[in-house]
């Protein structure tokens, strides 16, 4: 019980530590794309930022999986977290540690109560919006055939291809951008469901909380009914007695 209570201490006292890391790993990894001058300095101590971040999340994984009541279930229901961790150990790609801080992101997230829905998927699409832009950018801008060269024609298409639109004036060319385009049309539709499930959530608990108030009230008005009804009867059987009397 104790090491649940440690485990739950830890995810709150580090949930905002984390998300202000993020954004750190998020300029980091911004800077030497928008900037095409950084110099091999800047982009080294960015790439450092990266790395070090990455480690942050990886030992807040280890520290939850120290203090886990069973580690083996922890393990099982937070393979992900395990995936997102190993992931940029593979290759030395900078797109893999982007992609595993994200998850990694999102599942620390989605642990703290305190975030609602709403705001957790407003900021997962700004978020995807945002290092989906960079990501192709990064990998489309030097390609001989490719249309995507500057930072607006990469939000561009990061919109139009999360919002599943596709206008097809910018498209990917090599297997790298067609992979990150997979994804977020992928993320792009599991985000437009987690927002058309919330509605019809809110509208369902309303129309629920609506019946309620309508069954409370017809039993009222039937309580009332029966009650005039027994005092009718009293009256009536007063009204009997009194000329005998």
């Amino acid at each position: 019980m104790r090491e649940q209570t440690a485990q739950a201490r830890w995810e709150q006292r580090t949930q905002r530590p984390l998300l202000a890391l993020a954004v750190v790993f998020a300029v980091a990894y911004a800077v030497p794309i928008v900037d095409t001058s950084a110099g091999r300095s800047l982009t080294v101590v960015c790439t450092m930022i990266e790395w070090v971040v990455w480690g942050a999340f990886a030992v807040d994984y280890l520290v939850r999986l120290v203090l886990a009541p069973d580690r083996r279930e922890f393990v099982r229901t937070h393979w992900l977290d395990l995936c997102a961790v190993v992931l940029p150990l593979l290759q030395p790609l900078r797109l893999l540690r982007l992609v595993s801080t994200l998850l990694l992101v999102g599942r620390r997230a989605r642990m703290a109560s305190q975030i609602q829905v709403t705001t957790y998927v407003a900021g997962a699409v700004v978020g995807l919006l945002m290092f989906g832009s960079l990501a192709v950018l990064s990998v489309e801008r030097e390609s001989p055939d490719g249309n995507i060269r500057t930072l607006g024609d990469a939000v561009w298409w990061s919109f139009t291809t999360m919002t599943t639109v596709g206008y097809g004036d910018h498209a990917p060319t090599t297997g790298l951008g067609r992979m990150i385009a997979v994804g977020l049309m992928l993320s792009g539709i599991a985000l437009l469901g987690v927002v058309t499930a919330n509605i019809a959530a809110w509208f369902i608990e309303r129309f629920e909380k609506d019946d309620v108030e309508e069954r409370a009230q017809t039993e009222a008005i039937l309580a009332l009914t029966e009650e005039v009804r027994a005092l009718r009867a009293e009256v009536a059987a007063l009204q009997e007695r009194s000329p005998s009397t």
